[in-house]
């Protein structure tokens, strides 16, 4: 068993809106080529002592440029090599009929698990409360069904156009009480705005995992002082290539070195996401 970085983008830049591309920065020719090269990745996985990547990709049209073409993109990478490399892909919060398109993420895609990014959707991930997105509910529903775990973007994002008021953790906590069978992801833990709500709902609900990408490593337990006490609700991830985070292996070798005890490092890199992505995926 080998360490799963659960938030990884390998996503089709080619899909970017300028704004947003120019923010981001253009990539290194080593990660353009990872984008067009899955073996090239997998290969780098190995010099990173990464067994797992979840490929994290979604649908923003209007803030980042993504469209469902993503989902196609996601797969068929993916393909390459699905023990590895597990795909994730997005949906429109307004989609007109989530559970048709569900099933065909999960059952014709071979998707892994659906990403949700409010902050880029431009939506409440409760809005089927108050009736603002009803379909939201059987968007929910399917995932449920499909044993799909959901990954939700906690946290802000400084990209043009973003609202990140949709961000805050605690919008999550109607969908953890209404789909109790549903996994849900918090990325990034709600950083760096709204951790203690993002720890809040992880120990309050079996069905809520943190995910602490997106952190430095020396910095987690400033932001998580009890990440200890958590270490088995949590989930490793770099948010790789993001900003400062230029080597999966080094990240990998930092968190190593936090001075938490050897068993809670192990269960947050290798056993608490092999609960959430199973080596075999649901059937």
């Amino acid at each position: 068993m080998g360490v799963t970085d659960c938030h990884v983008h390998i996503n089709p830049t080619w899909e970017m809106r300028p704004e947003a591309l120019a923010l981001l920065g253009r990539p290194s020719e080593e990660v353009a080529g990872f984008v067009k090269d899955p073996a090239a990745f997998v290969d780098y996985l190995d010099r990173a002592g990464v067994e797992r990547a979840v490929l994290v990709n979604y649908v923003a049209p209007d803030v980042i440029g993504y469209t469902e073409a993503t989902n196609e993109f996601a797969s068929t990478y993916a393909g390459h090599d699905p023990a590895r490399l597990l795909a994730t892909g997005g949906i429109r919060p307004d989609h007109p009929d989530p559970d048709r398109e569900v099933r065909h993420l999960v059952r014709d895609l071979g998707l892994r698990a659906l990403k949700l990014h409010p902050s880029h959707q431009l939506f409440r991930p409760n809005a089927y409360v108050d009736g603002t997105l009803p379909r939201l509910r059987a968007l929910y529903a399917a995932c449920e069904r499909e044993r799909l775990p959901l990954i939700v973007h906690t946290g802000t994002s400084v990209f043009p156009r973003a609202r990140n008021r949709f961000a805050d953790p605690l919008f999550v906590e109607d969908l953890a009480v209404d789909f109790p069978d549903l996994t849900i992801v918090l990325a990034h833990g709600g950083r760096p705005l709204w951790m203690p709500a993002a720890v809040f709902l992880t120990r309050r609900f079996p069905n809520v995992w943190l995910e602490i990408s997106g952190i430095p490593p020396m910095s987690l337990l400033e932001y998580f002082p009890t990440l200890g006490k958590l270490a088995s609700k949590t989930l490793f991830g770099t948010d790789w290539p993001g900003p400062g985070v230029k080597d999966l292996g080094a990240n990998v070798a930092a968190f190593r070195q936090l001075p938490l005890p050897s068993e809670d490092r192990e269960r947050i890199l290798v056993d608490n996401p092999l609960r959430v992505f199973p080596r075999a995926a649901p059937s």
